[in-house]
């Protein structure tokens, strides 16, 4: 690999490690909450609410630019998507009540077997109006899950089982501690897609080195994603063996 190619990516690597590592701290608070009863009041207000959109919005736009200039992206789309159906089997065998079902990989997944198999076509729109036509339906469709378009309550004919909760129309008692359908969040992808086509290469031909820590950090996103949870949860069984928490 030569020094152009180490050096082009570092922002976005160092991007991507910063949201892991709040990522991380964010999901240890969860399950000192959760999982370990500790009453913290801050936790459910609006302050840990924008934290956690923080986190999944910087994941979600990234991974959008990335598929913009991916030569394999439905490829990897696959090995995601099979990341997070394995995911929600382990949760589902050994922690049903914190069962992750159509959790942020089988998201991303979807998004890039999706645009993976239509970039030709998608890349026939402009970028000035991929973007803002991209955040306009993310924002339209942001309170389907919650049974409205715009204010107006939809039929719950819509809202059936779980095929029509992975595209974001959840029936009545669905329940998943990570649930990120196709709609809206599909739209923010595509957001991110269209940054690319707009500015990528002037961001990829960056030559700041970033930090390394971070750096490392996030090229090792995906690896820390599938093994953050379980390692945290030993972390936090010990201190509370030791009395610490």
């Amino acid at each position: 690999m030569d020094r152009q190619t180490k050096t082009r990516c570092a922002l976005l690597d160092c991007l991507r490690g910063v949201t892991v590592i709040s990522m991380v701290l964010y999901h240890a608070a969860w399950d000192l909450v959760y999982l370990f009863g500790m009453r913290w009041s801050w936790y459910f207000g609006t302050g840990a609410e924008i934290w956690q959109k923080s986190i999944c919005c910087t994941f979600i736009l990234l991974s959008g630019f990335c598929a913009g200039f991916g030569k394999h992206t439905w490829q990897r789309g696959l090995l995601v998507f099979g990341l997070g159906a394995g995911i929600t089997l382990v949760t589902a065998v050994c922690m049903p009540d914190s069962l992750v079902l159509f959790g942020v990989l089988t998201l991303l997944g979807s998004c890039m077997l999706l645009v993976g198999l239509t970039k030709r076509w998608l890349e026939k729109v402009p970028a000035l109006l991929g973007i803002p036509g991209s955040l306009a339906l993310f924002f339209v469709t942001y309170s389907l899950p919650g049974g409205t378009l715009c204010g107006i309550p939809l039929p719950d004919s819509l809202y059936r089982n779980l095929v029509t909760a992975y595209f974001g129309f959840p029936a009545a008692g669905f329940y998943s501690t990570d649930y990120f359908p196709l709609l809206p969040w599909l739209f923010l992808f595509l957001c991110g897609f269209y940054v690319y086509h707009l500015c990528g290469e002037r961001i990829l031909r960056n030559t700041w080195k970033g930090v390394a820590p971070l750096n490392f950090v996030g090229r090792q996103a995906l690896l820390i994603y599938v093994l953050h949870q379980p390692v945290i949860y030993g972390v936090l069984t010990g201190l509370r063996l030791l009395q610490i928490i």
